[in-house]
């Protein structure tokens, strides 16, 4: 009788660590090194250059996605629910598109706008810097230009558990 017990024991705690497993990996993934932010200068789908020094001094969420890729369109409607709630405590928020033509990024954006400004690495050369070729990544500069956050694969944007810790960061210290 004792082996049953065991084995339903040893069952409930593997589901029990592999559920907390499975959550966390859903939350930011914090950079204990912090490196420097990569500088960058792309242009926007409106043509306007947009550069890492535009944020000097705020923190700020960058997204690399891509239209072909599906868990990227998944978490594209949480982002932008995710930037609406973080622009209230001075964070900002931009997705850079990752090696695609204009007209397709911005077909896709007539069917899911956003509110926040989608930038255009056409020949990836920012991607590979920022090593951004696993898609969804996202990461989180303080205001001092480290990378303090990661986040591979998609998220719910809008979930308290990641935004509090983006917040933080804006706070005064």
């Amino acid at each position: 009788m004792k082996s049953p017990r065991l084995a339903v024991t040893l069952i409930a705690a593997f589901l029990l660590f592999g559920f907390e497993s499975a959550t966390a990996a859903r939350l930011l993934t914090l950079l204990d090194d912090r490196p420097e932010a990569p500088p960058f200068v792309l242009k926007d789908t409106q043509g306007k250059e947009v550069s890492l020094a535009d944020y000097k001094g705020k923190v700020l969420v960058i997204n690399f996605w891509a239209t072909w890729c599906p868990s990227c369109r998944k978490e594209m409607p949480s982002l932008n629910r995710g930037a609406a709630w973080l622009k209230k405590y001075d964070v900002e928020l931009i997705a850079i598109n990752v090696g695609e033509k204009p007209k397709r990024v911005m077909d896709y954006l007539q069917k899911e706008p956003v509110d926040f400004p989608i930038l255009l690495d056409l020949d990836t050369e920012v991607s590979n810097r920022w090593d951004a070729m696993r898609l969804p990544i996202t990461y989180v500069v303080d205001k001092e230009g480290r990378i303090v956050f990661r986040a591979l694969g998609s998220r719910e944007w809008d979930a308290p558990e990641l935004l509090v810790p983006i917040r933080s960061l804006a706070l005064p210290r």
